[in-house]
């Protein structure tokens, strides 16, 4: 991570989470974030809207140049690109990794913008709704409403633990009466 709210913000994170995959999101304290509000945000996880915004902080609408609110994440992204940001925050969300990545745009004047996008989820749990939560910080102070994103590099944050198979953590989170489908 290069950019100073990332890791602040993956600092704060790391530590709400313990020993855990990751925190509950009620386990996250606005106030003690107080600094990076303004890049960080709260996706919901439905690929087929394109995980809308739940929550977006000033700076990151200021580069998307308008009120993001239940606006789709992914149609921020070229055509190119957006299948790519779709399949990463799926991962984020479903196998409970962290994900950073280099993010490029174009100013108004027609330059290229320098972006850091780290996404984290919040532990997953049964009859509520998934979310994942992030920080977008350009490496430039000023740089005003940026055309679409491009991705340009990105990477999973590992961790230590052995990782489980998507279809084993979901039997695992799985609560109550479930039927499987077998051969006669």
């Amino acid at each position: 991570m290069k950019h100073p709210s990332s890791r602040a913000f993956f600092a704060y994170w790391d530590k709400k989470r313990g020993s855990a995959r990751a925190p509950d999101r009620a386990d996250i304290d606005p106030a003690a974030v107080r600094e990076l509000l303004g890049d960080i945000f709260v996706l919901s996880c439905e690929p087929k809207l394109g995980f809308p915004f739940r929550v977006a902080g000033t700076r990151v609408c200021a580069l998307a140049g308008l009120d993001l609110k239940d606006q789709s994440f992914a149609a921020l992204f070229m055509e190119g690109s957006r299948s790519e940001i779709e399949e990463i925050t799926t991962v984020v969300a479903e196998e409970t990794l962290g994900a950073i990545a280099g993010i490029t745009a174009t100013r108004e004047d027609g330059s290229k913008a320098h972006l850091e996008l780290l996404l984290l989820p919040f532990n997953a749990r049964p009859h509520t709704p998934v979310s994942v939560t992030g920080v977008l910080a350009p490496f430039d102070d000023e740089c005003g409403a940026l055309g679409p994103f491009t991705v340009t590099s990105w990477r999973y944050l590992h961790q230590p633990e052995k990782l489980l198979p998507r279809a084993i953590r979901k039997l695992q989170i799985a609560r109550g009466l479930m039927v499987y489908e077998g051969l006669r």
